[in-house]
């Protein structure tokens, strides 16, 4: 039996290849999967969520939920929520929004800026990091759960 990898780094040359990962990650969604995403302004974020939502189907603008926090997209399979806690200034924040509900479900769960809300949010599965790397980007996928290495296995296969 193969062991589960706990963690992956990978450089991306371009967008086109932040939007791959995206579809690959597609691929390994489950219900109640949850996935953060940090990196600074620019780091590609927002593109590996758009590459994630056009591998499931969706074809409509994908933007940053910067201003509304959240947007929801429903698939014959699963609810997929992306958030965006950009403009918290407090992790409490959170809690007063009432997203509680949405990361204890079977929705999947992917959350940019998640450190803007601090302690408050259940732990993730997998933990996605975007760095600038010269023109392209370095990202580290961390699994913090058996969800999450499971996950990994099936982005890397």
């Amino acid at each position: 039996m193969r062991r589960a990898h706990a963690e992956v780094t990978a450089r991306l040359d371009d967008e086109s290849q932040t939007v791959e990962l995206g579809a690959r990650l597609a691929r390994a969604l489950n219900p109640a999967l949850r996935i953060y995403l940090s990196g600074d302004l620019g780091a590609g974020k927002t593109t590996l969520v758009r590459g994630c939502l056009r591998a499931l189907g969706y074809q409509g603008r994908v933007k940053s939920p910067t201003f509304s926090l959240v947007e929801l997209y429903e698939f014959s399979r699963l609810y997929l929520y992306h958030f965006d806690f950009y403009r918290f200034e407090d992790p409490k924040e959170w809690s007063d929004a009432g997203f509680r509900d949405a990361f204890s479900g079977t929705g999947v769960c992917i959350v940019e800026w998640p450190e803007k809300a601090a302690a408050r949010l259940p732990a993730p599965d997998l933990r996605i990091t975007l760095e600038h790397a010269g023109a392209g980007r370095t990202v580290r996928i961390t699994a913090e759960t058996e969800q999450g290495k499971v996950c990994i296995e099936e982005v890397i296969a």
